[in-house]
């Protein structure tokens, strides 16, 4: 395996891990995913690392794990800020479990089309640019 691929292939694994950590603990997935060493690890990785895969296929897995971390991050804290109120605690515990899901989905997707030397879907805004 190539060293943009393996290194991809860890950054998911380390997002595995985050998530799989926040299905077997007390934690949540999105806590988990968001707060735990694995994932942050993985974050660093991906900036250290992006400008080796620039332009290529690779990019879009980057630009996948990157937008995963930071849309989760963005989604625990609209549930933090409902949970502040008696009525939006029902409506936070909807946002983390379905952001949970949406990570499991993000991660397992991802990975399995790296797995297949598959790109991401990209924005339109990010293949004009």
């Amino acid at each position: 395996m190539d060293g943009p691929r393996a290194w991809c292939h860890v950054m998911y694994g380390l997002h595995a891990v985050s998530a799989a950590s926040g299905i077997l603990s007390s934690a949540t997935i999105i806590g988990a995913f968001v707060f735990g060493w694995p994932s942050i690890i993985a974050v660093i990785i991906n900036y250290v690392t992006r400008d080796k895969v620039r332009g290529t296929w690779l990019a879009s897995h980057w630009r996948w794990q990157l937008r995963s971390f930071w849309f989760a991050a963005l989604w625990l804290l609209v549930a933090g800020l409902l949970a502040f109120t008696l009525i939006g605690i029902p409506a936070a515990f909807m946002v983390i479990v379905g952001t949970g899901l949406w990570v499991l989905y993000r991660v397992i997707r991802g990975w399995m089309a790296l797995l297949d030397r598959r790109a991401m879907p990209m924005p339109p805004s990010a293949v004009a640019a």
